[in-house]
């Protein structure tokens, strides 16, 4: 089986720090895919050239051409890897309205890894306060390590050594959702409608019987 991964962009610069993030999570998942031996496709949505495309989308409720595509590749993508720029002290009004206008329930079950970037640590908290009550909503499910890179994550002397260990750590946690790690699924029990629970409700009248008394006032 080969694993297909979706990077999903949403940098506003060229080049953009924000890419660079995205292409470290998904070298680091590629990685971790093919340590459990298994076969992986990274491929990488990036959203800046498909602003004036979301914007037609929101008035038409149409996807066209590249958007379209794009969105079919993150629906059926395996997990996902985002990231966003922080913006006004959250995620950026482009990643937020690729993000709107996928069907509800498209992200349902699907793991997914989500990464910050801004330009001090100051924003850090973004992972938690907005990236990850957004991808609850959507029903996904996001892996405990979020990645959040500041400007001096990518000093004059490369990639601080911090940074590849979360990307790392995050992209391990990815995999295991991703049902690589070899483990058994566990499925959840099947939940019985409500009249067949009911039907095997114990009578009133019967438990204070069993319970000793010898009749019913």
């Amino acid at each position: 089986m080969v694993r297909s991964i979706v990077v999903v962009a949403a940098g506003l610069s060229v080049p953009s720090s924000t890419r660079l993030l995205a292409d470290l999570l998904g070298d680091a998942v590629e990685r971790a895919v093919a340590a459990r031996g298994e076969e992986v496709e990274v491929e990488v949505v990036e959203l800046r050239p498909l602003a004036h495309a979301l914007a037609d989308h929101l008035l038409t409720g149409f996807p066209t051409g590249e958007l379209a595509e794009a969105i079919d590749k993150v629906v059926r993508a395996d997990a996902l890897v985002v990231v966003t720029p922080v913006f006004a002290g959250s995620y950026s009004g482009l990643f937020k309205t690729f993000f709107d206008v996928l069907d509800l329930g498209a992200l349902e079950g699907k793991p997914v890894l989500v990464g910050a970037t801004a330009g001090t640590a100051r924003h850090s908290l973004v992972l938690d306060h907005a990236l990850r009550p957004l991808f609850a909503y959507l029903r996904a499910l996001v892996v405990p390590t979020g990645v959040f890179a500041a400007s001096e994550d990518f000093g004059a002397g490369g990639l601080d050594g911090g940074l590849r260990k979360r990307a790392d750590r995050a992209a391990t946690e990815l995999v295991a959702l991703l049902g690589c790690s070899g483990q058994t699924t566990v499925h959840a029990p099947r939940r019985r409608p409500v009249g067949e629970e009911m039907a095997e409700v114990t009578p009133f009248e019967q438990l204070l019987r069993e319970a000793g008394g010898d009749s019913v006032r």
